[in-house]
This record gives structure tokens, C-alpha cells and sequence, in this order.
């Protein structure tokens, strides 16, 4: 009997720049979680206490990082550094005011690419190859902390709606979780 799979995303808890409302996508220019943002990731932990987790998956950014860190707490689960679930890299746009940001992505196209960045095509494609990484492993339980645009893409993905305009830039809930299924996960990359 085959077992159904299950992955666990969660958006990063608050970070020092959602706190200054700016964006951030480069890696060499660290961001970490606010006071709050530990606090939110440690309340995450609580809620995935009665899930055995078996992966943790996160970004290169320290910031999904230190939330499945503080998440996972004591427990024993390895950590995966996956690249490919990045923030969307938004060029000269990095350290900008979130303000900035969504005027720019309300003004442009999907196949637009930042000003020295990428597309938020090219991104998508980058997140659903390294969805597809994540599904040809083998653990039961894989809790996937993430960026929020990785967060909505995956919830759409996962309901068919994968699109551009999956990428929504209003807020959702630092550190929420969305939980999808193998099958949801699998189909979603045939679309």
C-alpha cells in the first residue's frame, strides 16, 4: 500500500524588512526575523508539533531559514537548501520600499523583466522545476518554508490556477501555512 505524500508550506515569519516595508530578494544583503518574526516562527512550531516532519525545505534567504530553524526547534530533521525556491530576484529593486515594488510590478508585464533581475515567467519556471525536485524525493512529511509570492504560486499551483497572476503581491500572513497533498502537488506541473 503506497502512502499518500504531504508538503507543508509556510511563509517565512516577519523579517526586519517587512517590518521596514521593504523588499529584499538578494542574499548577500542579509535579512533577518524581527523580534515578532521569532515569536511567529516558535507559534508555527506549535502548530506542526503533532506532524512527524521529515524534510525541511528553504530558500537561500536566512530568513526562511531562521523560521524553519525556530519551527523545528529540537527536533531532528534535516535542512534543505533549494535554491530554485528563491524570492523572485528583483534586480535593482532590492532594498527598495514595498511601495516601489508593487507600482513597478502593476506597471509591467509578467515577461518584463526587472531592472536587472528576472521575469516573474522566469521565476515560475524556476519554482515549478524545483517543485518537481521536491516530488521525486522520497519523505512522507516535507515542510517547505518559503517566500510569499513562492507561498501564493503554490497554492494556486496545487488548486490548477498557475499563472503569472499567482504572484500577488498584497500581504499574506507571515508564517501561515498551506498544506498539499502528492497528488495536488504532482498535477499541478502538468498544467
Amino acid at each position: 500500500m503506497t502512502s499518500t505524500r504531504l508538503f507543508v508550506f509556510a511563509r517565512h515569519a516577519e523579517s526586519t524588512a517587512n517590518v521596514a516595508r521593504t523588499v529584499s530578494s538578494n542574499s548577500a544583503h542579509p535579512v533577518w526575523l524581527s523580534a515578532r518574526g521569532k515569536v511567529q516562527a516558535r507559534q508555527l512550531g506549535v502548530q506542526l508539533a503533532g506532524i512527524d516532519i521529515d524534510l525541511a525545505v528553504a530558500t537561500r534567504l536566512q530568513r526562511p531559514q531562521q523560521t524553519a530553524q525556530l519551527a523545528l526547534g529540537d527536533r531532528n530533521v534535516p535542512l534543505l537548501i533549494e535554491p530554485g525556491l528563491d524570492e523572485i530576484d528583483i534586480g535593482d529593486l532590492d532594498r527598495a520600499p514595498i511601495e516601489v515594488f508593487w507600482d513597478w510590478e502593476q506597471h509591467h508585464g509578467p515577461n518584463e523583466r526587472f531592472p536587472h533581475g528576472e521575469t516573474v515567467n522566469e521565476a515560475l519556471l524556476r519554482y515549478r522545476s524545483s517543485l518537481r525536485r521536491l516530488l521525486s524525493r522520497v519523505e512522507p512529511v516535507t515542510l517547505v518554508v518559503l517566500h510569499q509570492c513562492r507561498q501564493r504560486c503554490s497554492l494556486a499551483s496545487s488548486r490548477g490556477q498557475m499563472s503569472s497572476r499567482s504572484t500577488s503581491t498584497r500581504p499574506s500572513a507571515n508564517a501561515s501555512t498551506i498544506s498539499v497533498g502528492e497528488r495536488s502537488a504532482s498535477s499541478s506541473l502538468t498544467t
